[in-house]
């Protein structure tokens, strides 16, 4: 079965996407028929083929090829373990890796799914997991997390060779036992996840407060809901 996915390379071929500086999400320029896109992100985007559906393929934009080879071997040292998707092939501007469903935790904000204790604890477990193998678990967010009946599943390992803690992981385990109970099984709506994560991203990490930036995000909700 690993080997299917070739029948997805001629159409890999005529891909086309361009990526941008400062962080910007890729563009795709052009998708043959047969595929789909299902994810944007920084460095490359992700592709469906009904024909080969257990399979997504990574496509990197030409100024990140590099992180290609980089990533590939992460999920090489990442092998056996059931918290990361498996890479079964490396082409020469994607990754060919294990199609996963499920709902990201972003998702699950949005459509008011509860999302359970036991999902938390698999991604701290994932961590551990990446620490054994000389890695660094960095860049774990909402969107970067699954729920997969009921257990957690952690996308995108491109950072893990990266050093220092970005802190977004413990950060949201604080909002996940002090702010989440309030609105758990609550719909959020989009612009004040949105909101919400630009405030994240524009902090100054050296003078951050997590609990003044609670209180700013639980007056964001619960004074519109009144």
């Amino acid at each position: 079965m690993d080997s299917d996915w070739k029948r997805a390379e001629e159409a890999l071929k005529l891909v086309e996407v361009t990526g941008y500086e400062n962080n910007k999400p890729v563009s795709v320029i052009h998708v043959p028929e047969n595929l789909r896109c299902i994810g944007i992100g920084t460095d490359a985007a992700v592709f469906y083929d009904p024909a080969t559906p257990e399979y997504a393929y990574k496509v990197y934009t030409a100024q990140a090829l590099e992180k290609k080879d980089v990533e590939a071997g992460i999920y090489d040292r990442l092998a056996g373990s059931r918290y990361f998707a498996k890479c079964y092939g490396v082409g020469p501007n994607y990754l060919v890796l294990s199609l996963e469903q499920g709902m990201t935790l972003y998702d699950c904000l949005l459509q008011g799914v509860p999302v359970p204790e036991q999902a938390i604890l698999d991604v701290e477990e994932a961590r551990q997991f990446v620490r054994s193998r000389g890695l660094n678990p960095r860049d774990i967010h909402l969107k970067n997390v699954l729920l997969q009946e009921g257990r957690g599943k952690v996308l995108d390992v491109s950072e893990y060779i990266q050093e220092g803690n970005d802190n977004r992981w413990e950060h949201l385990v604080w909002a996940y036992q002090h702010v989440y109970p309030l609105v758990k099984g609550t719909k959020v709506p989009l612009w004040m996840l949105e909101t919400v994560t630009n405030w994240y991203n524009r902090i100054d990490t050296a003078n951050f407060g997590i609990e003044d930036f609670a209180k700013r995000v639980s007056g964001l909700f619960f004074g519109k809901r009144k």
